[in-house]
């Protein structure tokens, strides 16, 4: 049977009838009365297609309902997880204001502890007695922190916590203070070792550390505090606390937030800081431990060795042999070799500069030495010379002086400080050299053991450090040379300004004053060449007349010495000491100045011309050759020595050193006078000079041991002093000159 087709929607329409149970569908179609049945085929199928319809329109409305109910459930969903989100982004806002309130407030509270350690704490210890010793090294470079945490604080209290600008205000303030807490900080860590190693040395003292900790119980009882390092501790703490804050308030900040991106680079700006200080403290460390130099005993560096060391140096010795020999090509650095040389040119500098200017100031102090205005020189009616005297006497006590203390102050002290400058770096560089040798016998190994690669970082260690801070070193040491050079410049300019002056003072009395400014210092100038001429003069005439060769006559011990060495040796190698001597090397002679030498052989054993080997009369040894001078014995011998006598009561001992205040009382006999009848030089103060003719007073006899060969003797003048007895001879009055001294 042929299936109908399904009219079209367009070309048919049924109304649609209200929902039938169940059971009305699937049985036969009743109607009521009145109603027509379907009994034709059409119809039936008609209605069929009618039902279908309606089965499928109820189906699109429960759709449309169960859409219409999702979407509901969507956007109350949505809703839901907008909401979460608003409360999380609240929760988060609340994080990062309570972060932010955190870094703020630990801040605030940080500086104010510190100012309570260094400011009170630190005033009451120092009124301790005594106070503890180095007390102020405990808080060396803590200003500085105190003063950067400060500002810091200032900076971010430009804006309160809960405006939406303050996020952006405090990443400023960091970023713009960060290289300030470097400087601050980075020093401050680096000597907090020390900080350490005082209190220890505190704590061994029971009493101190009792005061100690009562101070600072008492000066903060709002903490419980009992020991420095509590609140010093505390700087160490706070730089490695900051990229801890900053990174919670970044967590709690949206990604979309307008300050977001500088906040991250803030956080690792303060990441790098920390990293920079962790290593310039671990370079601090480095050459702390290399620059230091131990002054040790020959037995305690034989102490120090052991199989470990002496491997160790054995290797760097080698290796330094294959370096030199061109075995092993040497590692080069020229960047680092350019420093070196650099440094060693400024050294040089530095100390030859220095050795200038401590024999500068030793001549000035040997000028301000001669004081010649003690001197009572006859200068009545000399005006130009008593000016003269006036204007040394002014430059001796008072512009002189001030300018010594000049130099030593400014030029003086400074340079003795770079110098001790210099034995850091010096050190390092040679220690550097050591840990070069090292690593070169371990470069080339491909797996290196514990041992091995700490040498090979203390070697980089190194070798950064001096790259670093050798080229900041060798700017400022040549900056201070310079400084020192312009300032040694200025004080001779402001003493030039004072003696000009001071001779202005003196102008009008002055010879030559009313000459130009040309004329007159082309004057001055030939007259200080003239006199210095003149000087010269007189100092050649003295050397040639002291070392002109002795003439004078012997005495008696002298005269037997001679004897003996002319027999033995034969007179041309009769020698005679011009100065005394004092020998300092081996064999060396000590000899009075006028012994008399024979010279065995003009020269040492290792063929020195300058030492001569001698005979002392009977002691044999070396002498200078330029102390020696060829001996002339005078053409007459001298008299047998006379007995001289005293009458009685004129055997009192007197003294050359010790004059008497008292008369001396001689009995003189009354035709006969003792007189000198030979030249003769004191060759020390407890002799006395005399020449031929002189009439002179013998006091005694003989010398202190009661030896006849000498008398001492009072001569023209008073003076007083001992000479050989055989150079006197008692004398008719009216056979000599007339004498001084009444006659015996």
């Amino acid at each position: 049977m042929e299936v109908p087709r399904r009219p079209q929607p367009s070309s048919f329409t049924l109304p649609l009838p209200k929902p039938a149970s169940s059971s009305s569908l699937m049985g036969a179609p009743t109607m009521k009365d009145g109603d027509e049945t379907f009994s034709s085929e059409e119809d039936a199928n008609l209605y069929v297609d009618a039902s279908t319809h309606v089965r499928l329109s109820s189906q699109d409305s429960f759709s449309e309902d169960r859409k219409n109910r999702t979407e509901e459930e969507e956007e109350e969903v949505q809703k839901k997880t907008q909401e979460e989100e608003a409360a999380a982004k609240e929760r988060a806002a609340q994080r990062q204001l309570l972060a932010i309130e955190e870094l703020v407030q630990s801040e605030r509270n940080y500086l104010r502890l510190l100012q309570v350690s260094t400011v009170t704490i630190r005033g009451n210890l120092n009124k301790l007695q005594p106070p503890p010793a180095n007390l102020d090294s405990m808080f060396l470079f803590i200003e500085e922190v105190i003063h950067v945490s400060s500002r810091l604080i200032s900076l971010m209290d430009q804006k309160q916590p809960g405006d939406p600008l303050y996020l952006q205000t405090l990443c400023d303030s960091f970023l713009s203070l960060s290289a300030d807490i470097e400087a601050a900080y980075k020093e401050y860590l680096s000597n907090y070792s020390n900080v350490t190693v005082l209190e220890n040395s505190y704590k061994q003292k029971e009493a101190l550390w009792d005061d100690i900790v009562r101070v600072i119980k008492a000066s903060a009882p709002e903490v419980n505090a009992t020991s420095l390092s509590f609140f010093l501790v505390m700087p160490v703490q706070r730089i490695a606390r900051y990229p801890l804050l900053l990174q919670t308030i970044q967590k709690h900040t949206e990604r979309n937030h307008p300050a977001y991106a500088l906040l991250e680079h803030t956080a690792h700006t303060s990441i790098a800081l920390n990293c920079r200080i962790n290593e310039y403290k671990r370079f601090r460390e480095v050459a702390d431990k290399y620059k230091k130099t131990e002054t040790l005993s020959m037995k305690d560096k034989i102490n120090r060795l052991n199989t470990h060391s002496i491997a160790k140096k054995t290797a760097r010795l080698s290796q330094q042999i294959k370096h030199e020999t061109g075995i092993k090509p040497k590692l080069v650095d020229e960047e680092f070799d350019a420093l070196e040389g650099f440094f060693y040119v400024l050294e040089h500098g530095i100390l030859q500069l220095l050795e200038n200017v401590e024999t500068y100031l030793h001549h000035l102090q040997r000028f301000l030495a001669c004081r010649t205005e003690e001197f009572d020189l006859d200068l009545d009616g000399e005006k130009a010379l008593i000016c003269f005297k006036e204007i040394t006497t002014a430059l001796r006590q008072w512009i002189l002086p001030t300018f010594e203390k000049r130099m030593r102050t400014l030029i003086h002290k400074p340079l003795c400080a770079l110098r001790d400058l210099l034995l850091g770096p010096r050190n390092l560089i040679r220690k550097r050299l050591d840990k070069l040798l090292d690593y070169e016998v371990i470069e080339a190994k491909s797996t290196l053991s514990y041992e091995e690669q700490a040498v090979a970082n203390t070697y980089r260690t190194m070798n950064t450090l001096l790259l670093t801070e050798l080229p900041q070193f060798n700017r400022v040491a040549l900056q201070m040379i310079w400084s020192l050079l312009g300032t040694f410049s200025c004080l001779h300019r402001d003493l030039a300004s004072d003696v000009e002056q001071l001779f202005h003072s003196f102008a009008q009395q002055l010879p030559k004053s009313s000459l130009s400014p040309g004329a007159f210092w082309e004057w001055a100038e030939s007259a200080v060449l003239d006199g210095a001429q003149r000087l010269e003069t007189l100092c050649q005439t003295v050397e040639e007349t002291l070392n002109a060769p002795s003439s004078q006559l012997l005495s008696p011990s002298s005269q037997r010495r001679l004897q003996q060495l002319m027999e033995k040796h034969g007179s041309g190698k009769i020698y005679q000491v011009s100065v005394t001597l004092v020998g300092s090397r081996d064999l060396d002679l000590n000899l009075n100045r006028g012994e008399l030498v024979a010279v065995i052989s003009q020269a040492d054993t290792r063929g020195d011309k300058r030492r001569w080997l001698v005979d002392a009369g009977g002691r044999r040894g070396y002498a200078p050759s330029s102390k020696l001078i060829r001996y002339h014995q005078p053409s007459e011998d001298p008299p047998p020595s006379p007995h001289l006598t005293l009458p009685d009561g004129g055997g009192v001992r007197r003294h050359s050193y010790t004059p008497e205040s008292r008369t001396l009382t001689v009995h003189s006999q009354p035709c006969f006078q003792v007189m000198a009848v030979y030249d003769f030089t004191a060759r020390g103060n407890h002799e006395v000079s005399i020449r031929a003719g002189e009439a002179v007073r013998v006091l005694e006899a003989k010398d202190k041991r009661g030896n006849p060969e000498w008398s001492l003797v009072e001569a023209r003048g008073g003076k007083r002093g001992y000479v050989p007895s055989n150079y006197l001879s008692i004398m008719p009055i009216g056979a000599g000159s007339a004498g001084t001294y009444p006659p015996f």
